[in-house]
């Protein structure tokens, strides 16, 4: 159960994807806000959105924005939170913050309320979510690592368009009418056409190859996981799906695995539902994990190239457990132990 304080809440980034999926969320799940303040860029200022019956103006995120407000979720990617974050915690607002800008920063918790909660007590006014694939996979790996004891790992992502932006979902769905219809197919927004087809790169490549999203992932878990050590190599792909990240998992690990105790501890973890019937074909896809909480795994296996190794497979919602769901996870649960303060209204 939530407390009864009643807090002032902004969403930086508010007309955005994620944004309007917080908007949305925090309205499903009731989260105790006696105020909302959409937050977004100056050409959105002064546009009116309905949000649960009642008619909300968009104002500017810049500074000074964040008076009286008790909790910012920031969606509107680095640069805004780096050059508006500060201001925030000055005003005395907790920010959780979706962006990459700070998760790496060995004073900013980074975050996924299953694995690490106890780090929301070390936040000294700002909270980062981890990037959406991390967050799909550790729902997977997470569970595995606590029964077996995670070495190493080998990653390959199949991630929606979604995870680009409005923009991306948009090229998707023209490039497929384009296609039946006859027309030519542009594209702008990938480097290659994205329709009927996957393309190996998300983000830019860094000197050794991998791009930003793979380095990503690496660095994250290892973060989120407490294991500076572990050793991650992923290869990071977007695909022609809309909504929802698929991750495909190769772990060895320290103890001997079976696959009654790895299905059973992936069963009794809360961030995970087990779909995983090789002869009934049931296993979990980006189209039945849209729109939920919990993250589907499935096709267990024991590896057969690691010792003590186990392969499987991950879906999960990239604008949910991704971003917005994870996000307001964090901040309930900070509500739920006493940790979110409320100012006097």
């Amino acid at each position: 159960m939530l407390n009864n304080n009643r807090y002032v809440v902004g969403i930086v980034g508010a007309t955005g994807a994620v944004g309007q999926e917080l908007v949305r969320l925090l309205h499903e799940r009731n989260f105790p806000a006696r105020e909302l303040r959409l937050l977004a860029s100056a050409r959105s200022a002064g546009k009116v959105v309905e949000h649960n019956g009642q008619k909300l103006t968009i104002r500017e995120a810049k500074a000074g924005a964040f008076a009286g407000v008790d909790l910012a979720f920031f969606a509107a990617g680095g640069p805004v939170t780096r050059a508006l974050a500060a201001d925030a915690v000055a005003a005395g607002c907790l920010v959780i913050d979706k962006s990459a800008a700070l998760r790496m920063d060995p004073k900013v918790p980074l975050v996924i309320p299953e694995i690490n909660p106890e780090q929301l007590r070390n936040h000294q006014g700002i909270i980062a979510n981890p990037n959406c694939s991390t967050a799909v996979t550790l729902m997977g790996l997470w569970p595995l690592h606590q029964k077996f004891g995670v070495k190493r790992v080998f990653i390959s992502t199949y991630q929606s368009v979604s995870g680009t932006g409005a923009e991306a979902v948009r090229e998707l769905e023209e490039q497929v009418q384009a296609h039946v219809a006859g027309r030519p197919v542009t594209h702008k927004v990938y480097p290659y056409q994205i329709a009927f087809n996957c393309i190996p790169q998300v983000d830019t490549f860094g000197g050794d190859g991998y791009t930003g999203e793979e380095t990503k992932m690496a660095q994250e878990s290892r973060k989120i996981m407490g294991l500076p050590n572990l050793k991650v190599s992923a290869t990071c792909v977007r695909v022609p799906v809309v909504r929802a990240h698929s991750i495909a998992v190769s772990a060895e690990f320290e103890r001997p695995v079976n696959l009654a105790e790895a299905r059973a501890a992936v069963a009794a973890f809360p961030g995970a539902e087990l779909v995983d019937d090789p002869a009934t074909r049931r296993y979990p896809t980006p189209l039945d994990f849209a729109e939920k909480v919990r993250c589907g795994v499935g096709r267990l296996r024991v590896d057969t190239a690691f010792e003590n190794g186990l392969s499987f497979w991950v879906s999960g919602d990239n604008l949910w457990k991704g971003a917005a769901l994870n996000a307001i996870q964090n901040a309930e649960l900070m509500i739920r132990e006493g940790w979110l303060k409320v100012k006097a209204p």
